[in-house]
Formats: structure tokens, sequence, C-alpha cells
């Protein structure tokens, strides 16, 4: 069982997961910044991700703005993996540490992925597709109270149309385009919740191992919903999270046609290593 993102990252460091991080290297590293805003919405999203590609593959954090600079762009292609791992701002090592997971497994290679090809079209049709593919990894009853960390409004429209009822957390947000109202209290949703559906980004602002081990304490089945981390998020299965939505990039905002994303889902009690 995997503990903590720590104990993963020094894992990695000391060479247990595949060749040893020193000799890999960034080739590109990019820095993004998009807006998106859904027809019919009154919420502007703003978006920032790092992205490091090692190999064929990329690595992706999602993180506040402000909290990077895309200066840091200028030193990090060309760099060790390893280096990046131990000295670089969060939402960098959070990329890096995916960048070489994936690198070690791709997600269109790995075991026990189930590739989802999201239809081409419209952002919100493309949205919906998308979400209503995260919510189908949590077995949602009627009346099933899931938590959201991290709001996404067609994905609470996904539980919603399953009958499930959505408790919201986002810091950024005071409700959703229905109606309802985002909680600040991460702890306040997770405890008041049958399920959990949760975002990548956790990753980016430190909440993950809280909600991780939180979820395991409470034997409750955590979904993770993974731009963000995918990889890294796919190293937990069965230390604390049931089922993954990895999406890698490019993701599905940047492109009108079909792209796709990979579900792994946890039974029986079997885990990763």
């Amino acid at each position: 069982m995997i503990e903590s993102v720590t104990a993963l990252t020094a894992s990695v460091l000391a060479g247990e997961r595949g060749p040893a991080p020193s000799t890999l290297s960034v080739t590109s590293a990019f820095w993004l910044h998009n807006t998106t805003r859904l027809p019919g919405a009154d919420v502007t999203y703003k978006n920032y991700y790092v992205l490091l590609r090692v190999g064929e593959v990329f690595g992706a954090c999602a993180f506040e703005e402000g909290e990077l600079d895309p200066a840091y762009c200028a030193d990090t292609s060309g760099t060790a993996v390893s280096e990046l791992l131990t000295e670089a701002p969060l939402p960098v090592r959070i990329a890096a540490l995916d960048a070489y997971l994936a690198s070690v497994e791709p997600h269109h290679e790995a075991a026990g992925a189930e590739e989802i090809v999201l239809p081409a079209g419209t952002p919100d049709v493309r949205a919906r597709a998308r979400d209503a593919a995260v919510a189908g990894l949590l077995e949602v009853a009627e009346g099933t109270k899931v938590a959201l960390i991290g709001v996404v409004n067609p994905l609470v429209d996904a539980i919603t149309e399953r009958g499930g009822i959505c408790l919201p957390c986002d810091f950024n947000l005071r409700e959703t385009a229905s109606g309802l109202p985002v909680s600040r209290d991460m702890t306040e949703v997770l405890d008041a919740a049958d399920a959990v559906v949760a975002t990548g980004m956790t990753l980016s602002n430190g909440s993950f191992d809280v909600l991780v081990d939180r979820c395991r304490q409470q034997h409750k089945p955590l979904a993770v919903y993974a731009q963000t981390g995918s990889a890294v998020v796919r190293a937990f299965l069965g230390s604390g999270v049931t089922a993954v939505s990895a999406e890698p990039f490019p993701f599905s905002q940047f492109s009108s046609r079909p792209t796709s994303l990979y579900r792994y889902r946890i039974q029986d009690g079997a885990s990763r290593t």
C-alpha cells in the first residue's frame, strides 16, 4: 500500500518503479493558461497547467493563478526528472512524477485500462460525455450522497441525473451552475458523504493525501477524475482510491475531435504496488 505522494516519490527516486529518474530528462516544458465558459453558463473557468514531456508522454498538473511563473519553462527542458522531483515547486514536482510514471506505463498500454473515446463535438457535448464517463465509475443509487471535491458543473449534473445527492466542495466557487451551495470545507462534505468523487487538482493543492487517508479510514469509495497527475493517482488504486478516470494530455477541452480517456477500477480489494 502506498501511504502518500511523498512515499510514492521516494519510491521512484529509489528506482523501485522503473528506470532511475536521473536517467530520464524532460524534452519539452509548457505553461498553459486557458479560460472556458460553456453555453448558458455564467461562470468562466480559469485554468493554468504545467506540462512536462518525457519520451512519448506528458505529465500534467493544474495550479492556481500566480503559483508558477511561465519563466520556469526556460530552464526546465533538458533537466533530469530526479532533479525536478526533489527541487522544483509543487506543481512541477507533480507533473514530473506524473510524466515519469506515465513513461514507465503509458495509459494506452496499461493492463486494466478501459479506453473511452469521447465524441467529436462542441465543448459542452464533449464535457458531458467526459463527465458521464467519470460518474459511471461509481454506482450511484437513488439518494446516495456524493461528495464532489473540485466542482465541474457537468459532473454535478451527471451525479444528480443518476439519482445521487451532490455535495460540492471548491475553493473558488460559491454555488454550482444548478444553484447548489458549494462548501469550502472538504472534511465537512467527506464526512457527510457515502461516496466521493475528486479531481486530480487535489494533488496540486496538497489535499490529496488527506482526502485518500480519510476515505481509507471511513471505508468510502473514492473515484478521481484526473487530468492533473493521472498516472500518479493511478498508482493509488487499491491504496485508498477505488477508481480513476485518467485523461492524459491533450485534454478534451483542447480539441473538437475524438480523444481518449482511460478508466480503471479496483475490485475485490486488489491493489497496485
